[in-house]
């Protein structure tokens, strides 16, 4: 399924991993004495380990306002919910002995919401989502298998969850095709198959 990788990031809400700006972890240990491949960035902390070496480093930053890239209702009542929240971000990165980079860890977790920009009712929602990125060929990206696991739990005063999104997801070297999906995945059903079934109570909640 082309493009999926990139519909579900969108939809999840989670779209910073691309450029992080992570402040040191402050992890204690041995310094790194040899170049790390790819290199990260200067604001990882990183020590050396028995069998390598272990890079880190969190962020916590605000989003938005920004368009969510949903559609709800019709006409002249149209609008596209506009997504708000805070994203806080932790990621390491594993390196062999050689110091090439062969595993990447990221959880995020998020606090926002979805608002009618017409009316300004709102629904709150939480993200949290750990991203494993696995590289068959140490320090190469285009090798990586990312597996996506986690939930997002759109909610609504009266009417509990409105959209929930859970499971695991398994994309190819590149990130492009899923090959490998479990759970409840409403964001893939809406974007990538034209469901917009799934976002019905949404835009009830929020006004349509």
């Amino acid at each position: 399924m082309p493009g999926t990788k990139g519909m579900y990031v969108l939809a999840g809400i989670c779209g910073a991993i691309a450029t992080l700006v992570l402040a040191p972890a402050g992890i204690a240990g041995q310094p790194v004495t040899q170049p790390l491949n790819p290199e990260p960035s200067s604001l990882y902390t990183c020590k050396t380990v028995g069998n390598g070496f272990i890079c880190e480093g969190s962020q916590a930053e605000p989003y938005g306002p920004q368009d969510s890239g949903i559609v709800c209702g019709s006409g002249a009542g149209t609008f596209d919910p506009i997504d708000q929240g805070v994203e806080t971000v932790q990621a390491v990165r594993y390196y062999d002995a050689s110091g090439d980079l062969v595993k990447r860890v990221i959880h995020e977790d998020e606090i926002g919401a979805l608002s009618n920009p017409l009316t300004g009712t709102s629904a709150p929602y939480t993200v949290h989502v750990t991203n494993t990125d696995v590289l068959a060929v140490p320090g190469d990206f285009g090798s990586v298998t990312e597996t996506t696991t986690g939930n997002q739990n759109i909610t609504a005063p009266g009417m509990g969850n409105v959209i929930l999104d859970a499971g695991r997801l398994v994309f190819d070297a590149g990130l492009i095709d899923l090959e490998f999906s479990a759970g409840h995945h409403a964001y893939i059903d809406y974007f990538a198959n034209g469901d917009t079934s799934v976002v019905d109570e949404l835009c009830t909640a929020l006004g349509t």
